[in-house]
Protein backbone atom coordinates (compact mmCIF):
# COMPACT_ATOMS: atom_id res chain seq x y z
CA UNK A 1 0.00 0.00 0.00
CA UNK A 2 1.16 3.38 -0.66
CA UNK A 3 2.77 5.31 1.80
CA UNK A 4 2.24 9.44 1.89
CA UNK A 5 3.88 11.83 3.66
CA UNK A 6 2.62 15.68 4.30
CA UNK A 7 4.09 18.43 6.25
CA UNK A 8 1.98 20.56 7.58
CA UNK A 9 0.58 23.97 9.27
CA UNK A 10 -1.29 26.41 9.51
CA UNK A 11 -5.10 26.14 8.20
CA UNK A 12 -3.76 25.67 4.00
CA UNK A 13 -2.17 22.43 5.52
CA UNK A 14 -5.22 21.03 7.21
CA UNK A 15 -7.18 21.66 3.99
CA UNK A 16 -4.75 19.39 2.13
CA UNK A 17 -4.49 17.42 4.86
CA UNK A 18 -8.77 17.04 5.29
CA UNK A 19 -8.70 16.24 1.42
CA UNK A 20 -5.98 13.68 1.40
CA UNK A 21 -7.97 11.66 4.04
CA UNK A 22 -10.74 11.45 1.94
CA UNK A 23 -8.81 10.03 -1.14
CA UNK A 24 -6.60 7.56 0.96
CA UNK A 25 -7.04 5.16 3.28
CA UNK A 26 -6.55 6.34 6.70
CA UNK A 27 -3.42 3.39 7.52
CA UNK A 28 -1.64 5.06 4.38
CA UNK A 29 -1.61 9.01 5.51
CA UNK A 30 1.13 10.54 8.00
CA UNK A 31 1.06 13.93 8.98
CA UNK A 32 3.85 15.90 10.38
CA UNK A 33 3.05 19.16 11.68
CA UNK A 34 4.93 22.34 12.56
CA UNK A 35 5.13 23.17 16.33
CA UNK A 36 7.22 25.81 15.82
CA UNK A 37 4.20 28.13 16.89
CA UNK A 38 3.95 26.19 20.38
CA UNK A 39 4.22 28.39 23.29
CA UNK A 40 3.13 28.62 27.03
CA UNK A 41 0.13 31.19 27.47
CA UNK A 42 -1.42 31.31 31.00
CA UNK A 43 0.80 28.57 31.71
CA UNK A 44 -0.61 26.40 29.25
CA UNK A 45 0.80 24.42 26.54
CA UNK A 46 -0.85 25.50 23.37
CA UNK A 47 -0.03 23.92 20.00
CA UNK A 48 -1.99 25.74 17.49
CA UNK A 49 -1.17 23.87 14.11
CA UNK A 50 -1.65 20.74 15.68
CA UNK A 51 -5.16 22.12 17.46
CA UNK A 52 -6.30 23.14 14.15
CA UNK A 53 -5.50 19.82 12.06
CA UNK A 54 -7.39 18.33 15.34
CA UNK A 55 -10.61 20.37 14.65
CA UNK A 56 -10.45 19.87 10.55
CA UNK A 57 -10.08 16.62 11.15
CA UNK A 58 -12.80 15.51 13.42
CA UNK A 59 -14.91 18.20 11.79
CA UNK A 60 -14.71 20.88 14.93
CA UNK A 61 -13.20 23.27 13.27
CA UNK A 62 -14.88 27.13 12.39
CA UNK A 63 -15.77 26.67 8.97
CA UNK A 64 -15.41 30.47 8.80
CA UNK A 65 -11.92 31.40 9.68
CA UNK A 66 -10.33 27.99 9.71
CA UNK A 67 -9.17 27.47 13.18
CA UNK A 68 -10.59 27.23 16.49
CA UNK A 69 -14.00 25.52 16.96
CA UNK A 70 -16.88 25.74 15.84
CA UNK A 71 -20.11 26.54 18.28
CA UNK A 72 -17.24 28.04 20.72
CA UNK A 73 -18.24 30.06 23.81
CA UNK A 74 -16.47 32.76 25.27
CA UNK A 75 -16.98 32.74 29.19
CA UNK A 76 -13.58 32.15 29.87
CA UNK A 77 -12.32 35.22 28.15
CA UNK A 78 -15.06 36.78 29.30
CA UNK A 79 -14.31 36.27 33.07
CA UNK A 80 -10.66 36.48 32.26
CA UNK A 81 -10.96 40.27 30.84
CA UNK A 82 -12.81 40.62 34.09
CA UNK A 83 -9.99 40.26 36.24
CA UNK A 84 -7.68 41.96 34.18
CA UNK A 85 -6.15 39.19 32.51
CA UNK A 86 -4.51 39.20 29.12
CA UNK A 87 -7.06 39.07 25.94
CA UNK A 88 -4.85 38.85 22.85
CA UNK A 89 -5.09 35.79 22.25
CA UNK A 90 -8.53 34.24 22.48
CA UNK A 91 -9.03 31.26 24.16
CA UNK A 92 -12.04 29.56 23.83
CA UNK A 93 -14.34 27.22 26.00
CA UNK A 94 -14.31 24.95 24.45
CA UNK A 95 -10.56 25.54 22.76
CA UNK A 96 -9.35 25.59 27.06
CA UNK A 97 -10.50 22.48 27.98
CA UNK A 98 -7.94 20.70 25.51
CA UNK A 99 -5.03 23.39 26.41
CA UNK A 100 -5.86 22.65 30.21
CA UNK A 101 -5.58 18.52 30.01
CA UNK A 102 -2.70 18.45 27.70
CA UNK A 103 -0.91 20.20 30.12
CA UNK A 104 -2.27 18.21 32.70
CA UNK A 105 -0.62 15.23 30.48
CA UNK A 106 2.78 16.74 29.64
CA UNK A 107 2.95 17.44 33.54
CA UNK A 108 2.78 13.87 34.33
CA UNK A 109 5.39 12.70 31.68
CA UNK A 110 3.41 11.64 28.75
CA UNK A 111 4.86 13.18 25.51
CA UNK A 112 3.43 15.62 23.16
CA UNK A 113 3.06 12.50 20.40
CA UNK A 114 1.15 10.72 22.97
CA UNK A 115 -1.01 13.49 23.67
CA UNK A 116 -1.68 14.06 20.22
CA UNK A 117 -2.40 10.46 19.34
CA UNK A 118 -5.24 10.43 22.24
CA UNK A 119 -6.77 13.36 21.41
CA UNK A 120 -7.31 11.81 17.50
CA UNK A 121 -8.23 8.30 19.10
CA UNK A 122 -10.71 9.86 21.45
CA UNK A 123 -11.95 12.10 18.13
CA UNK A 124 -12.14 9.30 16.26
CA UNK A 125 -8.83 10.28 13.76
CA UNK A 126 -7.59 7.45 11.84
CA UNK A 127 -4.90 9.77 10.14
CA UNK A 128 -1.74 9.36 11.72
CA UNK A 129 -0.37 12.86 13.52
CA UNK A 130 2.94 13.14 14.68
CA UNK A 131 4.34 16.68 15.87
CA UNK A 132 7.39 17.42 14.43
CA UNK A 133 9.37 17.07 17.85
CA UNK A 134 8.88 16.42 20.99
CA UNK A 135 11.11 18.76 22.23
CA UNK A 136 10.69 22.44 22.43
CA UNK A 137 11.10 24.22 19.18
CA UNK A 138 9.88 28.07 19.30
CA UNK A 139 9.72 30.60 15.76
CA UNK A 140 11.05 33.91 16.69
CA UNK A 141 10.92 36.47 14.41
CA UNK A 142 13.74 39.55 14.25
CA UNK A 143 11.82 43.01 13.37
CA UNK A 144 11.59 46.49 13.39
CA UNK A 145 10.05 46.36 16.50
CA UNK A 146 12.47 44.38 18.14
CA UNK A 147 12.22 40.73 18.20
CA UNK A 148 9.05 38.78 18.48
CA UNK A 149 7.79 35.27 19.60
CA UNK A 150 5.67 33.68 16.61
CA UNK A 151 2.08 34.17 18.54
CA UNK A 152 3.17 37.84 19.70
CA UNK A 153 4.08 38.65 16.25
CA UNK A 154 0.96 36.94 13.92
CA UNK A 155 -1.87 37.29 16.83
CA UNK A 156 -1.15 40.46 18.75
CA UNK A 157 0.16 42.62 16.29
CA UNK A 158 -1.38 40.73 12.96
CA UNK A 159 1.73 40.57 11.23
CA UNK A 160 2.08 44.14 11.07
CA UNK A 161 6.13 44.45 12.05
CA UNK A 162 8.47 44.36 9.05
CA UNK A 163 10.52 41.19 9.28
CA UNK A 164 13.95 40.87 9.03
CA UNK A 165 15.17 37.32 9.70
CA UNK A 166 13.42 34.36 11.47
CA UNK A 167 14.80 31.78 13.74
CA UNK A 168 13.79 28.74 15.24
CA UNK A 169 15.25 28.65 18.87
CA UNK A 170 15.75 25.40 19.83
CA UNK A 171 15.65 23.48 16.73
CA UNK A 172 19.50 22.49 16.32
CA UNK A 173 19.55 20.42 19.57
CA UNK A 174 15.64 19.17 18.82
CA UNK A 175 15.21 15.75 17.54
CA UNK A 176 12.32 14.46 15.35
CA UNK A 177 9.02 12.64 17.28
CA UNK A 178 9.02 9.41 17.29
CA UNK A 179 8.09 8.16 14.34
CA UNK A 180 8.52 10.86 12.02
CA UNK A 181 12.20 9.95 10.47
CA UNK A 182 10.53 6.15 9.73
CA UNK A 183 7.39 7.38 8.26
CA UNK A 184 9.88 9.93 6.17
CA UNK A 185 12.40 6.83 4.84
CA UNK A 186 9.38 4.76 4.30
CA UNK A 187 7.24 6.82 2.09
CA UNK A 188 5.97 6.46 -1.38
CA UNK A 189 5.69 10.28 -1.67
CA UNK A 190 5.58 13.26 0.89
CA UNK A 191 3.92 16.36 -0.21
CA UNK A 192 4.97 20.12 1.29
CA UNK A 193 1.19 21.33 1.97
CA UNK A 194 0.53 24.98 0.67
CA UNK A 195 1.35 26.34 4.31
CA UNK A 196 3.67 29.20 5.08
CA UNK A 197 7.29 28.17 3.85
CA UNK A 198 8.84 30.63 6.34
CA UNK A 199 6.88 30.18 9.36
CA UNK A 200 4.96 27.16 9.07
CA UNK A 201 7.55 24.75 6.91
CA UNK A 202 11.00 26.01 7.97
CA UNK A 203 10.55 25.20 11.37
CA UNK A 204 10.01 21.63 9.98
CA UNK A 205 13.26 21.87 8.21
CA UNK A 206 15.51 22.95 11.09
CA UNK A 207 15.01 20.10 12.40
CA UNK A 208 18.54 18.54 11.90
CA UNK A 209 17.18 14.57 11.44
CA UNK A 210 13.87 15.71 9.98
CA UNK A 211 15.93 17.52 7.15
CA UNK A 212 18.55 15.18 6.76
CA UNK A 213 15.73 12.08 6.22
CA UNK A 214 14.01 14.47 3.68
CA UNK A 215 17.32 14.21 1.86
CA UNK A 216 18.04 10.92 2.02
CA UNK A 217 14.91 9.37 1.18
CA UNK A 218 13.94 7.76 -1.83
CA UNK A 219 10.41 9.12 -2.07
CA UNK A 220 9.71 12.37 -4.72
CA UNK A 221 8.75 15.41 -2.67
CA UNK A 222 5.98 17.50 -4.08
CA UNK A 223 5.48 20.54 -2.73
CA UNK A 224 1.93 22.59 -3.40
CA UNK A 225 2.48 26.59 -3.74
CA UNK A 226 0.55 28.76 -1.43
CA UNK A 227 0.53 31.72 -3.71
CA UNK A 228 -2.32 32.15 -6.42
CA UNK A 229 -1.65 34.77 -9.19
CA UNK A 230 1.15 36.03 -6.91
CA UNK A 231 -1.05 36.42 -3.59
CA UNK A 232 -1.04 34.07 -0.54
CA UNK A 233 -4.88 32.82 0.24
CA UNK A 234 -4.81 33.87 3.71
CA UNK A 235 -1.49 34.75 6.01
CA UNK A 236 1.60 36.73 5.80
CA UNK A 237 3.41 34.59 3.19
CA UNK A 238 3.16 37.46 0.30
CA UNK A 239 4.40 40.41 3.01
CA UNK A 240 6.83 37.97 4.14
CA UNK A 241 8.54 37.29 0.66
CA UNK A 242 8.53 41.37 0.13
CA UNK A 243 10.23 41.90 3.42
CA UNK A 244 12.82 39.33 2.87
CA UNK A 245 13.68 40.79 -0.53
CA UNK A 246 12.15 37.92 -2.69
CA UNK A 247 10.10 38.23 -5.36
CA UNK A 248 6.26 37.05 -4.95
CA UNK A 249 6.14 34.26 -6.88
CA UNK A 250 5.96 30.42 -7.48
CA UNK A 251 9.57 30.78 -8.52
CA UNK A 252 11.22 31.95 -5.30
CA UNK A 253 8.79 29.39 -3.64
CA UNK A 254 11.11 27.03 -5.52
CA UNK A 255 14.14 28.56 -5.29
CA UNK A 256 13.45 28.54 -1.18
CA UNK A 257 12.92 24.77 -1.70
CA UNK A 258 16.03 23.88 -3.76
CA UNK A 259 17.57 20.88 -3.30
CA UNK A 260 14.39 19.13 -1.53
CA UNK A 261 11.53 18.93 -3.63
CA UNK A 262 11.23 17.28 -7.26
CA UNK A 263 7.92 19.36 -8.04
CA UNK A 264 5.26 21.66 -7.83
CA UNK A 265 1.89 21.67 -7.76
CA UNK A 266 1.02 25.70 -8.95
CA UNK A 267 -2.44 27.14 -9.54
CA UNK A 268 -4.20 26.96 -12.49
CA UNK A 269 -3.32 30.35 -14.02
CA UNK A 270 0.12 30.33 -12.39
CA UNK A 271 3.62 29.84 -13.93
CA UNK A 272 6.96 28.64 -12.47
CA UNK A 273 9.77 28.84 -14.42
CA UNK A 274 12.15 27.10 -12.05
CA UNK A 275 15.13 24.38 -13.56
CA UNK A 276 15.25 20.81 -12.72
CA UNK A 277 11.53 20.60 -11.03
CA UNK A 278 8.59 19.17 -12.34
CA UNK A 279 5.33 21.82 -12.55
CA UNK A 280 1.95 20.38 -12.78
CA UNK A 281 -0.86 22.63 -12.61
CA UNK A 282 -4.44 22.65 -11.29
CA UNK A 283 -6.87 25.20 -9.64
CA UNK A 284 -5.57 25.44 -5.91
CA UNK A 285 -8.37 27.36 -4.21
CA UNK A 286 -9.50 25.29 -1.71
CA UNK A 287 -12.96 26.07 -0.21
CA UNK A 288 -15.26 23.25 -0.23
CA UNK A 289 -14.28 19.33 0.42
CA UNK A 290 -14.33 18.67 -3.65
CA UNK A 291 -12.04 21.34 -3.75
CA UNK A 292 -9.83 20.01 -1.34
CA UNK A 293 -9.86 16.37 -2.67
CA UNK A 294 -8.67 17.92 -6.20
CA UNK A 295 -6.05 19.63 -4.75
CA UNK A 296 -4.68 16.71 -2.76
CA UNK A 297 -5.37 14.24 -6.36
CA UNK A 298 -3.33 16.53 -8.29
CA UNK A 299 -0.10 16.28 -5.90
CA UNK A 300 -0.78 12.80 -5.39
CA UNK A 301 -0.74 12.02 -9.12
CA UNK A 302 2.17 14.30 -9.49
CA UNK A 303 4.36 12.69 -6.92
CA UNK A 304 2.95 9.42 -8.66
CA UNK A 305 4.55 10.48 -12.20
CA UNK A 306 7.66 11.09 -10.89
CA UNK A 307 7.83 7.43 -9.31
CA UNK A 308 6.43 6.04 -12.57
Amino acid sequence: MSQVVVLTGGVGGAKLVLGLSQILSADSLTAIVNTGDDFRHLGLHVSPDIDTLLYTLAGKANAAQGWGREGESWAFMAALRELGGPDWFALGDGDMALHVWRSYLLAQGQSLSQVTASFAARWGIATRILPMSDQPVATMLETDRGRLEFQRYFVEQRCEPTVRSILFEGAAQAAPAPGVVDAILSADSILIAPSNPFLSVDPLLAVPALRSALQQTAAPIVAVSPLIGGKAVKGPTAKLMGELNMAVDNDSIARHYTGLIDAMLIDSGDRCDAPDIAIAHCATLMTTLSDKMRVAQAAIDLAGGLRA
